[in-house]
């Protein structure tokens, strides 16, 4: 399923670069709900479902908005995708040669703990970290299980943003979040990594719904904005049609040591092990996935959507690419799959007749 996934997306984005794809500038251009082929009154009802606010992009342009859409606030887990993007493109600028090179070659400190689990921690990959399976904290061996573990993600964001792109806290947002991506697509509401500030949980990410769309929107397009390729499609691709196969089970709960000083960026449990992958989660994104019970994950929304979600679904941005639908949210009352499914079927529902794109 995975690679028919990959070859339809490549395929996708490079009918909608023929076609003319069109994408905002220093503001979204606008359509009515109308001229794109949706129903307003039934976008009204996805939104009085979901709560909170965000805005919905079709085509390229942004169509339908409640609350304020410019908000920019934490997204909390929905960050981890931005995570994924700037390992791949640092891979692909060279700056470390695989995702399957060993995250040790940065952090020397794995291979000190854990002697009595034969230094594990030492054969940690960045593959693992940007997939949660490198048991980190626990006592299985990296590639093994699988554990939602915000010590890990912590690591994570400060190997690869202070030790591979040679960032402060204090500048990360300057030198890297802006410099090569949120200026480059023209985000209009100045994220940051630093949500709390440098000195509370650093790598917890500040963006606006609005914001939030143009990044659905380069990875709908592929990892193109206009005439740039920002990343290489097959990277873009991969990094949202690969899950972690059913094969590998939720880690348990014994726990293993970790680096001293080591931070969380969110929960403080020991061990860290907050949910299942249910054969949905690709590359730090959920995708639309089959558990092991055989369901889908959101059984009435199109297989190839995908989308960053944070605490529970209430913050999120998902991508369509079916319908071109990108829709960007926060604060809502969305809370677990079942709910994302409901306001993803209703989304669905106001694409009633053709548009005139």
């Amino acid at each position: 399923m995975s690679k028919l996934l990959t070859c339809s997306m490549l395929a996708l984005c490079i009918s909608g670069l023929a076609a003319g794809a069109v994408y905002p500038g220093g503001e979204w251009a606008t359509k009515t709900p109308d001229e794109v082929g949706l129903d307003a009154g039934k976008l009204r009802a996805f939104s009085d479902y979901a709560g909170g606010f965000g805005c919905v992009v079709r085509h390229g342009y942004m169509v339908y908005t409640w609350g304020d859409p410019s908000r920019r606030t934490d997204v909390a887990s929905a960050a981890k995708p931005l995570y994924t993007h700037f390992l791949l493109k640092a891979v692909a600028e060279g700056r470390i040669p695989s995702v399957d090179q060993v995250v040790s070659d940065w952090e020397p400190r794995l291979r000190e703990i854990n002697a009595d689990l034969d230094h594990k921690d030492a054969r940690i990959t960045w593959r693992h970290m940007a997939n949660q399976i490198s048991c980190y904290g626990l006592a299985e061996e990296p590639g093994t299980a699988y554990a939602y573990n915000d010590w890990q993600m912590a690591l994570l964001f400060d190997t690869l943003f202070v030790k591979v792109y040679g960032a402060a806290y204090d500048s990360v947002d300057d030198k890297v979040l802006r410099a090569q991506l949120t200026d480059r697509i023209g985000c209009q509401d100045d994220p940051s990594f630093m949500a709390f500030g440098t000195r509370d949980r650093p790598g917890r990410t500040a963006i606006s719904p609005r914001d939030f769309a143009r990044f659905g929107l380069l990875y709908l397009r592929g990892g193109r904005w206009k005439d740039e390729q920002l990343l290489p499609a097959d990277l873009a691709a991969m990094a949202v049609t690969r899950p972690v196969p059913n094969s590998i089970p939720r880690a348990g709960v014994k726990a293993a040591e970790m680096i001293p000083d080591q931070r969380s960026i969110g929960s403080r449990q020991i061990p860290d092990n907050q949910t299942d992958h249910m054969g949905s989660y690709s590359w730090l994104w959920w995708i639309n996935g089959i558990d092991r019970e055989g369901r889908r994950h959101w059984p009435d929304v199109p297989i190839d959507a995908y989308g960053c979600f944070g605490h529970g679904g209430k913050r999120a941005m998902i991508i369509l690419p079916g319908p071109d639908l990108i829709v960007s949210w926060n604060d809502t009352r969305v809370s677990g799959r079942d709910m994302e499914n409901e306001a993803l079927k209703r989304l669905i529902a106001a694409a009633t007749h053709r548009d005139s794109r």
